[in-house]
């Protein structure tokens, strides 16, 4: 929809002290490209227009080289983030090209920095532990080249080509309308748009300009949220998202407030040691009008949270055709903060 767009561009960085085998490194890569078939698939348009998964037979990765060892530490550092965010900011073309893209820089003899850019259409957070775990086993095995690497970790039985084959069979039915009515009865037909004061009129669509603010809550804060959540028979994150609702409700003025929050969708543990798209955004809605005590809001929140990680398995693109908002190109639909 928008090919020169690169807001789903994931991008890890990973810094590497000691010896290198850049050979074995490379080698690494390609293994990993090889064992998961959804890094080497790209997305063609079929005969209705409609995208299709084209399964290349075999992918290698070619690893970029880039020597900063020359600049002086604090140049040296500056031109490494300006070339990791340059990188990053390149589109892929997910018709024809691989959805990774690999580069080393070697800042010193015995100091690498490892960056990989990944389209999200192949990948989600989960995905970067699998990544960083299965390349430690794969260097480890070209390095001590014990025998055919691809025996350092146990074979894979399915792809994701087959899950998404599965998901599509299963999901549907009744199985897919007790998703679907559930949803329609917790969102309702009028969903609110969440309205916070801004400094600035929303433009007519929504594009991806921003900025991010880093700020840390303090241990003893941290603690007495931990205390307050056991005293509550709740999770951090439920007591968390319950004080951002509160905030939301204070600025807002708005009794309903509605946040989304991304859910790792991997309820199956064969699905665990995959790279994949699995993640799926969750609708968070709780109505807060009334003299509610904090305590009270919180378990509203507790009971929100409850019934959609139990119906979880509506993917968004189908949770949006199912409730049909009213459509806004300055918004996102059915949300407009996500909390994760």
């Amino acid at each position: 929809l928008e090919p020169d767009q690169s807001a789903l561009n994931l991008t890890m960085a990973v810094r590497m002290t000691g010896g290198l085998e850049v050979g074995a490194l490379e080698q690494a890569l390609s293994a990993i490209v090889d064992r998961h078939e959804v890094l080497r698939t790209t997305f063609a348009a079929g005969e209705d227009g409609e995208p299709i998964q084209v399964i290349a037979p075999a992918g290698v990765v070619e690893l970029e080289h880039v020597e900063l060892a020359s600049l002086a530490p604090a140049e040296r550092d500056a031109e490494l983030q300006r070339q990791i965010r340059e990188r990053a900011n390149r589109p892929f073309d997910l018709a024809t090209g691989l959805v990774l893209r690999a580069t080393l820089y070697r800042l010193a003899p015995e100091e690498h920095v490892l960056a990989l850019t990944i389209h999200h259409i192949a990948f989600d957070g989960w995905s970067f532990g699998v990544l960083t775990a299965e390349l430690g086993a794969f260097y480890a095995a070209f390095v001590e080249r014990r025998g055919p690497p691809l025996h350092a970790l146990p074979a894979l039985p399915i792809q994701y080509a087959d899950y998404a084959a599965w998901q599509r069979q299963w999901l549907q039915g009744e199985v897919l309308e007790v998703q679907i009515e559930y949803w329609r009865h917790q969102l309702g037909p009028d969903l609110p748009v969440l309205e916070l004061p801004t400094d600035h009129p929303r433009p007519a669509q929504q594009s991806f300009t921003g900025v991010r603010e880093r700020y840390a809550l303090s241990k003893s804060l941290v603690d007495s949220l931990r205390s307050l959540s056991q005293r509550e028979g709740v999770t951090l994150f439920m007591t968390l998202a319950a004080g951002l609702k509160v905030l939301f409700h204070r600025y807002s003025g708005q009794s309903v407030i509605t946040i989304g929050t991304p859910v790792a969708n991997r309820t199956r543990s064969e699905l665990e040691p995959r790279i994949g798209f699995f993640v799926n955004s969750l609708v968070l809605s709780t109505e807060l009008s009334g003299e509610l005590s904090f305590r009270e809001a919180l378990a509203r929140v507790r009971e929100a949270s409850l019934g959609v990680y139990a119906h979880q398995d509506l993917p968004f693109e189908q949770l949006v055709e199912a409730v049909r908002p009213q459509r806004d190109l300055s918004r996102h639909p059915l949300f407009q903060v996500m909390f994760a």
